[in-house]
């Protein structure tokens, strides 16, 4: 059951792909998948706004919402959920487990490096690869999913030393890009003196964040495994 992030709705992809969200579905395809979107996605959310902005109210009335959506789609929690923003597979775990512990949800990563990418034909592999973790990416566990993809996408990745948070922190960094260029001033520093084929995240604002502060265009993780096994 395929739950696509508000933030790939909200923003547009990155410049020469075409965005998690059909890359995600191309793959699965591809890969000879399913996957199904709820009916009522777009009256879903995973609440992370309401929560991280203090708004208790809101984030109760979306979590029984999306509860019982997810409850109802999944056949009581028979089918995983999948979300394609690492901030937002956190939201939804974290919204769903006190509701409905059946209800198994799984970033997209995960799923592809599980399910999607021992179907696919072999990679025409880029010969290098930057590659930004996340924050939700690193608190949900997904460093051996991430690494399992990224070494199928190029033959050399690189996480560089410096990485840690962007502080783009949903919408902070469209407020306060200060914020930012001063969290990844260490981190675009090293990119900049490597010279990589592609750079990568796995959450959308993550993306728009990189890629202001080193002037590379940042994609989704699985926008580039679309690309390399089209």
């Amino acid at each position: 059951m395929y739950v696509p992030s508000c933030l790939n709705t909200l923003f547009a992809p990155a410049a020469g792909g075409s965005g998690v969200m059909a890359a995600l579905q191309r793959l699965a395809e591809r890969a000879g998948l399913r996957l199904r979107v709820p009916d009522d996605i777009a009256g879903l959310c995973c609440a992370t706004p309401w929560s991280s902005k203090g708004f208790t109210g809101g984030y109760e009335a979306m979590r029984r919402r999306v509860a019982k959506a997810l409850v109802a789609a999944t056949d009581g929690g028979r089918i995983p959920v999948v979300s394609d923003a690492a901030s937002c597979t956190e939201g939804f775990e974290r919204l769903v487990a006190a509701a409905s512990p059946a209800v198994q949800v799984v970033d997209a990563v995960t799923f592809a490096a599980e399910r999607v990418l021992p179907r696919l034909p072999a990679a025409r592999r880029l010969p290098s690869l930057a590659l930004h973790p996340t924050c939700s990416s690193t608190r949900l566990g997904l460093d051996a999913a991430i690494s399992k993809i990224a070494e199928a996408v190029a033959e050399q990745v690189v996480v560089p030393d410096d990485w840690q948070c962007c502080a783009f922190a949903g919408d902070r960094g469209l407020l306060h890009p200060e914020l930012t260029a001063s969290a990844t001033r260490a981190e675009a520093a090293a990119v900049a003196e490597g010279d990589y084929a592609a750079h990568a995240s796995v959450n959308r604002t993550c993306e728009i964040g990189m890629t202001r502060a080193t002037g590379k265009t940042y994609h989704h993780l699985l926008d580039l495994l679309d690309q390399v096994t089209a």
